[in-house]
């Protein structure tokens, strides 16, 4: 088979239901997240899998997640902290906010589920530090702000996703102007550098066409001023 995106979407709907299979709530979430009209930008039913999965193998009890969109990742991960764990979940617009809220109410989680509306650079300061995992998935331009406050709200072992560090491949031009590219390559560069982060990432390819993600771990917490 040629490796052209259509043969990566149908490879990635194969994984998906040998693996992943039908689940009510998660469709109803993206019903919901469609009828409304939100962009179609929420993670593939093989990554949702994958942070659930990160969440029960690193034991993770208190979540963070900046980006909520329609709550598809939130419900994902409000399943695997268990019934006393908790997502916090940022999302910069308050529709959203409703929507999402209403998806994870009917999913059966929504006792697990805090969401703050607004922006993500004013919301982090006020939020109390000892999270176990953090999912970072909202403005690409913001990704050094995020991932410094992940670092600040987290402890030494704490899990990092730092969604769509692909962007086509696009990451590789230095000269880009693109600032979602920009804010990418930022906070790839900071989790190179930044003594608290030990990082690596993963290009992938599939439904969301060519794309990656980058996994870290805070070696040393930075804790709150």
């Amino acid at each position: 088979m040629e490796p052209t995106p259509a043969a990566w979407s149908h490879a990635d709907d194969f994984l998906a239901d040998m693996l992943v299979g039908d689940d009510d709530a998660l469709a109803a979430a993206l019903d919901a997240q469609r009828a409304a009209g939100l962009p179609e930008i929420e993670v593939a039913p093989v990554a949702g899998k994958l942070l659930n999965l990160l969440v029960r193998i690193s034991g993770a009890r208190r979540v963070l997640e900046i980006g909520t969109l329609g709550g598809y990742s939130t419900i994902w991960m409000a399943r695997a902290v268990g019934p006393e764990g908790r997502v916090v979940t940022i999302e910069a617009e308050a529709v959203n906010a409703g929507i999402a809220r209403a998806s994870i109410d009917a999913a059966g989680v929504g006792e697990r589920v805090d969401i703050r509306v607004g922006r993500g650079a004013d919301v982090l300061p006020t939020l109390v530090g000892g999270f176990d995992l953090v999912f970072i998935d909202a403005d690409k331009e913001s990704n050094t702000i995020y991932l410094d406050w992940a670092a600040k709200l987290g402890h030494p072992g704490t899990v990092i996703v730092l969604d769509n560090v692909g962007r086509e491949g696009e990451i590789v031009d230095e000269h880009t102007t693109d600032p979602k590219v920009i804010g990418t390559r930022e906070g790839l560069r900071m989790l190179r550098e930044d003594p608290r982060f030990d990082a690596t990432a993963l290009q992938t390819v599939g439904a969301k066409g060519w794309d990656g993600f980058a996994l870290a771990v805070v070696v040393e917490a930075a804790g709150l001023d």
